[in-house]
């Protein structure tokens, strides 16, 4: 039987390629940033689908920018994938000190918290919105600055609806929109927080809502299609009839 490959196969491929190949030998870091991002969102993809070869297949794309960013730094004399190895058990075995080395059991956030010189530090300044609260109250909540239930984000939810209404039903004046855009994010914000103390992740759920929203829709297209109509002719009541029926189907 034929043995499978290994990451030190994969690593001498990606030194090979370095070597042989004009188009991986004139990349940089900063030229491979493109390509990290697009193959880390590609396996978000593929997670999300169930689709397990698809799965495979991305994360061989993503080993792949890991392999190729630590073979430049090797070549750069700054460190290698052995170094970047080590680094990684270093630092879960510090993370998991009840596992390794009989110390106590400690909240992740808790524990990151103690070598973490400010709230932000070394979050990612991309971080997409919605993710980077959830990542925010994350922190802050390792410190012990958190609801101890879901009650209290829960009624700060709607308290912060309440505040929204009540800028809405102002008069518009000059800083009518930054006011209400304010309003707005406390009220995503909060409700970021119910997700979390929830033990759900804010990204994940909205992602969910948006599927569910795209498949009802194209559903009515479908509907609507085979009934003759155009969804552009209904008015508000008949898409919600519409609505409510494939609601109803599923």
């Amino acid at each position: 039987m034929q043995a499978k490959p290994t990451l030190e196969d994969a690593l001498a491929l990606m030194r090979d390629l370095r070597a042989r190949c004009d188009w991986d030998r004139a990349q940089t870091h900063d030229s491979l940033r493109p390509y990290l991002i697009e193959e880390t969102h590609e396996l978000d993809d593929a997670i999300r689908s169930g689709d397990v070869d698809a799965m495979r297949e991305e994360l061989g794309d993503v080993l792949l920018q890991v392999l190729f960013h630590s073979v430049l730094a090797e070549e750069d004399g700054a460190f290698d994938a052995h170094d970047v190895a080590g680094g990684l058990i270093d630092k879960m075995k510090r993370r998991h000190p009840h596992l390794y080395g009989g110390g106590p059991k400690e909240r992740w956030e808790a524990m990151k918290a103690k070598s973490r010189g400010s709230l932000t530090e070394g979050l990612p300044s991309g971080l997409p919105a919605l993710h980077r609260a959830q990542r925010l109250q994350d922190r802050a909540a390792g410190v012990g600055f958190d609801w101890p239930d879901v009650e209290g984000p829960a009624l700060k939810v709607e308290e912060e609806l309440a505040e929204v209404r009540e800028q809405l039903a102002r008069r518009p004046g000059a800083d009518a929109h930054d006011a209400l855009e304010d309003e707005l994010g406390d009220l995503l914000f909060a409700v970021v927080n119910l997700c979390r103390r929830a033990n759900v992740h804010a990204a994940v759920a909205l992602d969910r809502a948006n599927q569910k929203f795209v498949r009802r829709f194209e559903d009515m297209e479908r509907l609507a299609a085979e009934r003759g109509v155009a969804l552009a002719s209904l008015d508000l009541a008949g898409l919600d009839a519409l609505w409510d029926e494939i609601k109803r189907g599923e």
